[in-house]
């Protein structure tokens, strides 16, 4: 029989986390929202705990752990802020395993020990206006000029590109085309590693978001910004296809993330529906709302189920693209279910920013759309069926 307890040493980092979080976290948690201000002391404390560094090598100032180790801890952090939890995940899975998967020697040796401390943050500028899942409309260009890349075009909705400790942003490019057999034409996509501080490079005004407030996220825009040719990040023309595979490890992350979502709105709501009495006895007696929160449980313990399958098949050298977009579209749904329906069990109060509730509503339609839209997962999985 398949057993699903964590090990001591998996539960220790989880029960780590879990204090951290009430602790440190949650208590700042809706000043931050209310001000859109970026948490700097809590992600320095977290870069002190080796979060940014869980699933990286020693050899690289990472803590030899692995990305089940990494989503334990998303899940934790998420129960009491979506935005910490997504300014860890962009931080590592799409800021610095990219260059840990596809780097050369020299790029993880320059690049890794910074980020995975936590001292330093990179985003992943994939996403355009008319380009994110369909790569055939990135209009991002890169091409070589006296052994420099000279990048022009710009991104969306790119997360950690605009922070006060955000050293590089990693592009894609069009670098080339091919024309097929049948006379059409084929971009070929690299990545590029960006300095942050190199000429050309801004980082537009943040973006005013319905949730996610704590969280950094910018439109970038690229005029002649020139880097080292040696800046390629992988092979050329592999850029979209390398990515492909960090989002499918990410959809792990992300629903790790939402699974805490899910789970942080049981727990509130189970608190409230034992302290908060209508009618001469605690709501929680009433089956309307003790059966909501049992729904609501089991929502979360299914999405944890989802997502710990996918990353046990990673972590085993197994295939998980479709397990992953099964975990990644059940937990944000669970997410966007569970916070639904806390809000309803809050009643007024659910609609108060003050609540986590409340944010949590806010902040977890997100799930259903960044990093693959649940449309996307379906699509997805369609096709693992042969459909």
């Amino acid at each position: 029989m398949p057993d699903f307890e964590l090990s001591e040493e998996y539960q220790d980092l989880s029960d780590t986390v879990r204090d951290f979080a009430d602790e440190v976290i949650a208590p700042v948690s809706a000043q931050h929202d209310a001000e859109h201000s970026f948490p700097y002391k809590v992600v320095a404390q977290m870069g002190e705990m080796g979060l940014f560094g869980l699933p990286f090598p020693e050899e690289y100032g990472g803590m030899d752990g692995d990305y089940f180790a990494l989503a334990l801890a998303l899940e934790q952090i998420a129960r009491v802020d979506q935005s910490v939890a997504i300014t860890l995940e962009a931080g590592v899975s799409l800021g610095a395993m990219p260059i840990y998967r596809f780097g050369n020697e020299e790029q993880k040796q320059q690049w890794l020990p910074l980020l995975a401390s936590g001292e330093a943050l990179a985003g992943f500028g994939l996403t355009e206006r008319e380009a994110g899942s369909d790569a055939g409309g990135t209009k991002t260009t890169a091409r070589l000029e006296n052994g420099e890349w000279v990048i022009n075009g710009s991104k969306e909705f790119i997360t950690n590109s605009g922070t006060d400790i955000t050293r590089l942003v990693t592009v894609t490019a069009v670098t080339d085309t091919v024309t097929e057999a049948d006379g059409t034409f084929r971009k070929k996509i690299s990545t590029i590693l960006v300095p942050t501080d190199t000429p050309g490079f801004t980082a537009e005004k943040p973006y005013n978001k319905v949730g996610w407030n704590a969280s950094d996220t910018h439109p970038l825009t690229l005029t002649d910004v020139r880097v080292p040719e040696a800046n390629l990040l992988g092979a050329p023309g592999r850029g979209f296809a390398n990515f492909l595979q960090i989002l499918d490890e990410g959809r792990i992350a992300i629903a790790a993330l939402a699974t805490g979502a899910a789970q942080g709105c049981v727990e509130e709501s189970l608190k409230y529906a034992k302290e908060r009495s209508a009618f001469g006895a605690p709501i929680g007696t009433y089956q309307s709302i003790s059966f909501k929160i049992a729904r609501m449980q089991s929502r979360a313990h299914t999405a944890r189920l989802a997502y710990y399958d996918a990353a046990a098949r990673m972590l085993a050298g197994k295939p998980f693209k479709t397990q992953a977009a099964m975990a990644k579209m059940i937990a944000g749904e669970a997410a966007m279910d569970n916070a639904r329906d806390a809000t309803q069990i809050f009643g007024g109060y659910g609609f108060m920013n003050d609540f986590p509730v409340a944010r949590h509503y806010r902040d977890s339609k997100i799930l259903e759309i960044g990093e693959g839209t649940t449309e996307v997962q379906l699509m997805l999985i369609a096709r693992s069926m042969g459909l």
